[in-house]
């Protein structure tokens, strides 16, 4: 898969947000409405910078595991991941804030084994019963040495549409941008029990550059 959203600053899917508060702001600014033309153009400024897409320098390492998103580790916990694993894992769910970085990256290099959406709730992305309660999108992924790995896209309160760019079938490389979510949100990556976890909760993280985990090949896991 080509990197859709490579080499542009900003996500096509917030160009209609940007330019309708372009249009607002312009007309506050013909009717002579300072204070109008000056919420508007904040709007408009931070709509532009939440969907802002930095490029990352991507970690070397067949083993290395990244974050698929900016934010901040809220639980890293052992369960049994019933959809694709289908066996006792490690998840690591990461909060997305209005204030962080929503393009969504892979976190390992392979095969998109499947894709799944689960309609749902909107409570807090934070909160524990998201992983299971919210509306989601599931990335099935398949290393080239056998290891597979599960990637959900979870929406939050605020968070309405979850986007991805992927169908199954697929070959991406890690690191490589695969969707995003708005406004603020929650991304939980399912790791075999094998994996050396290089995160902990609190941990701040960033999409495509930070390594949550190490995770041995198939054959020796």
């Amino acid at each position: 898969m080509a990197d859709r959203a490579k080499g542009i600053p900003v996500a096509k899917e917030g160009l209609p947000f940007i330019a309708i508060g372009g249009l607002l702001t312009l007309g506050a600014w013909m009717m002579g409405g300072v204070w109008s033309t000056c919420f508007l153009g904040s709007f408009t400024l931070f709509t532009t910078w939440f969907f802002r897409n930095p490029a990352r320098t991507i970690p070397h390492g067949e083993h290395v595991i990244v974050s698929p998103g900016d934010g901040t580790v809220v639980a890293v916990e052992s369960e049994f991941e019933h959809r694709y694993l289908k066996e006792q894992s490690v998840r690591i769910s990461i909060f997305l804030n209005v204030f962080n970085v929503h393009i969504n990256r892979m976190p390992i290099g392979g095969r998109v084994e499947d894709t799944v959406y689960q309609p749902g709730k909107f409570m807090m992305a934070n909160h524990p019963e998201a992983s299971c309660s919210n509306e989601q999108n599931a990335l099935m992924l398949c290393r080239s040495d056998g290891v597979k790995i599960l990637c959900v896209q979870i929406a939050g309160l605020i968070a309405r549409r979850i986007v991805s760019w992927v169908v199954p079938g697929e070959q991406v490389a890690k690191g490589e941008r695969f969707g995003l979510i708005r406004f603020g949100s929650r991304m939980d990556v399912y790791l075999p029990e094998s994996s050396t976890i290089r995160v902990q909760v609190g941990s701040k993280v960033k999409g495509g550059s930070s390594i949550l985990a190490e995770v041995p090949c198939a054959e020796t896991s």
